[in-house]
Order: C-alpha cells, then sequence, then structure tokens
C-alpha cells in the first residue's frame, strides 16, 4: 500500500550528475508530474570495489549530496538509498504511486542488464519506462558507413561524425527552469560513506571548469606530462557532473583536437554498444592468439612503478598516488607492459579500471586494445614504443619523472628489468606466430 497519495514521476540519476542540461531530467519535468529524483548507490557495483577508500565513491557522495542541497533549496529533495537495484525499486513501487520513470541511457553490460531488470519490474505495473541519450553525441547506429554498418576505424567514423553534427546535436536541455515541477517532499539523509563500508578519500577531484587558455594551447602542449596542458575534465564527464554537449560546444569554438579526443570517445561508447564482445576478448579475434607470459612479479613491479624505466615508473606513481595519469604516459605505460612485459592487456585494463578517477569502461578498453593492436582501429602490432625515447622527446627536462621519482640517479632505485631491443624482438616474434596462428584457425 502506497504511503504516499500523489501520482508522481521518478527520474533516476546514473551517471549524470547534474541538474543543468540534463536530457531525461528536462522530459522528466516536462512530463506534466511532479518529479521525484531518485539516486541509488548500487552495492552490486560497490562491493566489486577493493579500495575501501575509492576516491570515486567519495566523489560521488561529494556531488550527490550537492544535488541533495540544490533540490532541498528549490522545496524538493533528492531521495537516496544503498542497496541492490531492483529490491529498492520494489520498495519504491509500494511507497509511491508512480506513474513514469525518467532516465538516460548507459551502454555497458552491467548497466544494461539492470535496466532490463527494472523495465521489467515496471512493465508489471503498466509503468513506462523512459531512457534518453545523454552521454554521448550520437551513439549506438547513429553513425554508419554507406552500408548500414558500424565503422571499425575512427578516421571515416569522425569525419561522419562531423558532417552529421549540427546544432541540434549539442542542444542545452534547460531543465532549471522548470525545477518547480519536484514533487515537495522533507528532505532525508544520504547514507553515509561508513554505512557503506568505505571512508573517504584523500584525493584532490579536478575542476570542472575547462580553461579556454589550456583548450588553446591543447594541440602545443597536451603531450607534455610536466606541464598543465589538459583539462583533466574526465571524471566529470564519466560521472556527468558536466555536459557533453557543453563541452563540443566549447571544443568547437577553441579546440579542434580536443574536440577529436571527444569524437574518440563517442567512437568507443560506439563500438561497446556494437561489438559488446570486446568487454572481454579482442575486437581482432587473431590476436586472442597471443601466448601472454603474464609474469606475475613482473606485473608486479609494473604496478608499483619499480621497472626501472623512469618515464613508465613515473606514470604508475602518479596514478597510484593521485588516481590519474597523464594521457600521453598513459600510452607509455600501457604500452610497456603489453609489448615489453608481454602481459595481457585485460590485466593493465583491470588495474587502470581499479585506479583511474576518470575509468569508462568504453574509453578504457579501447584504449588499452588500441596499444595492444587487437582493438577495432588500433595501432599496427608491429609499434612499440621506447620508454626512453618517448621521456626524452616528452620530459626532456625530467622534470615530471624527477617529481615521481625523486630517488632517481641513486641506487634506491632499481636497473631496467628488460632491455627495449630483446622486448621488441620478442614481441615482433610472438605477435607474427600468433596472428600466423590466428588467420589460420579463422
Amino acid at each position: 500500500m502506497s504511503t504516499h497519495t500523489t501520482q508522481i514521476a521518478v527520474f533516476w540519476f546514473r551517471r549524470d550528475l547534474r541538474i543543468e542540461d540534463n536530457t531525461g531530467l528536462y522530459h522528466a519535468l516536462n512530463s506534466g508530474y511532479p518529479v521525484l529524483p531518485l539516486f541509488i548507490f548500487d552495492s552490486d557495483i560497490l562491493d566489486q570495489l577493493e579500495d575501501r577508500d575509492d576516491g570515486r565513491v567519495t566523489f560521488i557522495h561529494q556531488v550527490v549530496s550537492d544535488l541533495q542541497q540544490a533540490f532541498d533549496k528549490q522545496g524538493g529533495t533528492l531521495l537516496t538509498h544503498y542497496g541492490k537495484p531492483v529490491k529498492i525499486w520494489k520498495q519504491l513501487l509500494r511507497e509511491y504511486i508512480i506513474v513514469a520513470v525518467y532516465t538516460n541511457h548507459d551502454y555497458e553490460s552491467y548497466a544494461i542488464n539492470r535496466d532490463t531488470k527494472i523495465r521489467e519490474l515496471l512493465q508489471t505495473r503498466g509503468i513506462p519506462f523512459h531512457t534518453y541519450k545523454d552521454q554521448v553525441i550520437f551513439e549506438k547506429q547513429e553513425i554508419v558507413n554507406g552500408q548500414g554498418n558500424p565503422y571499425k576505424v575512427f578516421t571515416p567514423y569522425s569525419k561522419k561524425w562531423l558532417a552529421t553534427l549540427t546544432d541540434a546535436h549539442t542542444q542545452h536541455f534547460l531543465s532549471g527552469e522548470h525545477i518547480s515541477a519536484l514533487y515537495k517532499s522533507q528532505s532525508e539523509l544520504i547514507p553515509s560513506l561508513p554505512e557503506m563500508g568505505f571512508q573517504k578519500s584523500a584525493l584532490i577531484f579536478p575542476s570542472m571548469e575547462v580553461r579556454e587558455d589550456i583548450l588553446e594551447e591543447y594541440a602545443r602542449e597536451r603531450n607534455f606530462p610536466a606541464k598543465p596542458g589538459t583539462t583533466k575534465i574526465g571524471i566529470h564527464l564519466r560521472f556527468g557532473t558536466v555536459s557533453i554537449r557543453e563541452m563540443v560546444r566549447k571544443a568547437i569554438q577553441h579546440s579542434d583536437i580536443w574536440l577529436n579526443e571527444l569524437i574518440w570517445r563517442d567512437f568507443y561508447m560506439m563500438i561497446l554498444a556494437n561489438f559488446p564482445h570486446v568487454e572481454q576478448s579482442a575486437c581482432k579475434p587473431a590476436y586472442d592468439q597471443i601466448q601472454w607470459r603474464n609474469n606475475e612479479q613482473e606485473y608486479k613491479l609494473w604496478c608499483m612503478g619499480q621497472t626501472g624505466y623512469p618515464i613508465v615508473d613515473a606514470g604508475m606513481r602518479e596514478l597510484n598516488a593521485t588516481g590519474f595519469m597523464h594521457n600521453r604516459v598513459r600510452m607509455i605505460t600501457a604500452s610497456f607492459l603489453v609489448k615489453h612485459l608481454l602481459i595481457d592487456w585485460r590485466w593493465g585494463e583491470a588495474y587502470f579500471a581499479g585506479k583511474l578517477l576518470d575509468y569508462e569502461l568504453a574509453s578504457n578498453n579501447g584504449s588499452w586494445q588500441w596499444i595492444a593492436g587487437s582493438g577495432c582501429d588500433a595501432a599496427p602490432y608491429f609499434r612499440v614504443f621506447n620508454p626512453n625515447t618517448q621521456a626524452a622527446k616528452f620530459d626532456k627536462a625530467k622534470e615530471y619523472i624527477k617529481k615521481w621519482i625523486p630517488e632517481l640517479g641513486t641506487p634506491d632505485y632499481p636497473k631496467p628489468i628488460i632491455t627495449h631491443e630483446f622486448a621488441r624482438e620478442r614481441v615482433l616474434a610472438t605477435y607474427l606466430e600468433a596472428l600466423k596462428k590466428g588467420m589460420s584457425v579463422g
């Protein structure tokens, strides 16, 4: 029996933690029903996290607290729960007269399965489940080739993406103008971090401001890790505290190169949606024939930043200490793990997934497969980054390296665990053998 007597619509926040320019929230507030905003701290996701001070949980908790305060000022509230989504939705259906549910699309396998269960539950009550595109500009099969198939190569995809883009695709959804449509109810306490088994992280989160001076210099400065040449906006795109439409509008005004990075993000989301097997295996099946060495001791040295290659170790130490790693250094560290140590890219993907504040499955998976050569549009398998050459080119004064490796040049810093020349010959031979086998199997 419902304890509330007003017919309401529910807007379910997930990867869209903002009020302004939120597609699903905009449609909910224009539904004609009072809107009850909802956020669920999903125990199915949180229970999988290894670090009890995971910075992403602290970040979400802070943002949700800010959202609740914003709704409180308008006389409404943000309803928050901790637990399994299906169980929570069954409880909400008992407590409220819900006539419609609104949310935004998610493209990861867990989210798709979760949403399918919720949709089926709501259908048994005759309640529509409205979902909208919000975290990308183009999704699924909106950008296809002349045969109507999804692209597997980035360059033609990006050209079609740009040719298709109109002002409508970066439309600003003015949710704030309709905030009076909120369901009026008493504010409730947000579950605390300790109640969910977590403690507050000491990590510092990047600002959601994208500075125009950084964008203006982005093409020249983005590859140098010692310089403040990147936006660090990834965590805000990941959790939707900023709008992708707003970011694209800024990119169009200030930086074609940064716009290209945003298109790569759409590309990887599209790949995941159309080729879901990439979540577990190579986009190009022949690459699943590679005989990885998977030496656990070498993997641990890589994780700790103790390989004896300064640019690699600096990157891993930056990641472990801050939850962030510079984009150029991500490529170098990933290449070292896969190509120098012949460790399965999935090991590196999982480690980054556990540490990166801006972790997104699609981009993380796509980037690791790009490095490994196994991705839909990947670097050629014979491209093997030389860490020392990369360091000399992008950190010539060792400013970045010395920041993270103060013991550089002393007996406390280890010697290289492998020589570049040997590693390159070994990986090329291993890949060539695997690809020959893969082609014969295929």
